[in-house]
């Protein structure tokens, strides 16, 4: 079906048809059984200690107010990451903001946080409590005068009802976000968080969100400071406002964070040197590049725990869960592993 309607779906701007399929996913009619595969448990796995069907995960950005994450975990997700949500609403950067590259199976992005808010994400999720394990990804407001209070304040307000909590210190497009992946500052940013999840009674664990673009030479620091402070993942990684030289597509000059195939080996490489470096005693979640079985298994094979996708899902549809699952299992069954968490960093 996806592949019939998506010569008029590209047809449409990037951000219309994505509030396109917004809206269509409110309906929540689809039945989530016809996106079950045959020996699904092979792939059953741990992410912070909570028991999902698979390792496939939707990534923060594309429900970013929260409206339909239960049709998502329909759709077949192992989990769905929610966000980024800042502590007031925020209608983000000027359009046009997103633009497909087409020749090079990516997006470019400078949305900057648009979403509703705190107060109002909170209640929806509040009155429509996930049927899957959800994550919620946590910013600062654009105008704000403390971001580190802002990602405080997010906490607070949905810890409830959230499986983790995302901090992203990593959007290309929110200035000075990334000035948080500095030893200094990023001491004092979780040296905030453990205090007010200390004060706060927060339980829920916690992940950080970096950018693809950080020097191998940082990753030994950021690690000792997660030790430090007991985070219990990273997401390895944010999109890239770099690596442009190679890409083909006449809109690799527009301003923003790239995600999708360009990414795919920057961020498998990342993963690689955070997992030789933690030795498993944190999860890893494995984003960019991500959009078939066999992507999905290089980035656990280097060490990710769980992977996410988006781009993916833009080029593929929403099928692409099913069809990653099987690909999956086909993988697991030629490799004679008996479950997917046998497969994580084999390769590292």
């Amino acid at each position: 079906m996806y592949s019939i309607l998506k010569p008029f779906i590209f047809s449409l701007d990037p951000e219309v048809a994505h509030d396109l399929a917004i809206n269509s996913l409110k309906f929540n009619v689809l039945p989530k059984n016809i996106f079950r595969v045959e020996d699904e448990e092979l792939l059953e796995t741990k992410l912070f200690n909570e028991k999902i069907p698979n390792p496939i995960g939707l990534a923060a950005g594309f429900d970013k107010s929260a409206e339909v994450y239960n049709s998502l975990f329909k759709l077949g997700y192992g989990f769905v990451e929610v966000g980024t949500v800042t502590p007031k609403r925020q209608l983000g950067n000027p359009k046009p903001r997103v633009f497909r590259l087409e020749k090079d199976q990516a997006l470019i992005n400078r949305l900057g946080f648009n979403n509703h808010g705190s107060d109002i994400i909170s209640k929806r999720i509040s009155d429509n409590l996930p049927i899957g394990f959800l994550g919620i990804n946590v910013g600062p407001n654009k105008d704000t005068n403390n971001k580190e209070e802002d990602y405080y304040l997010c906490l607070s307000k949905l810890s409830t009802h959230a499986g983790y909590l995302t901090i992203n210190i990593s959007s290309p497009n929110t200035e000075g976000l990334r000035d948080f992946h500095d030893e200094t500052e990023l001491q004092k940013l979780l040296e905030g968080i453990n205090k007010i999840k200390k004060e706060k009674n927060i339980l829920k664990p916690i992940a950080i969100k970096l950018s693809p673009d950080i020097h191998y030479k940082e990753i030994s620091k950021i690690i000792d400071l997660i030790f430090k402070y007991k985070i219990e993942g990273v997401i390895v990684s944010n999109t890239t406002d770099s690596n442009r030289d190679n890409l083909l597509d006449e809109q690799k000059k527009e301003e923003g964070g790239l995600s999708g195939q360009p990414l795919k080996n920057i961020s498998t490489e990342l993963i690689k040197k955070f997992y030789k470096e933690t030795k498993g005693k944190i999860k890893i979640i494995g984003v960019g590049g991500v959009d078939s079985g066999k992507t999905a298994f290089e980035k656990i094979c280097a060490g990710a725990d769980v992977v996410q996708l988006y781009t993916g899902m833009v080029f593929k549809g929403p099928g692409v869960v099913k069809s990653m699952k099987k690909e999956l299992i086909s993988i697991l069954k030629k490799e004679n592993l008996k479950n997917i968490t046998e497969a994580v960093g084999i390769n590292a």
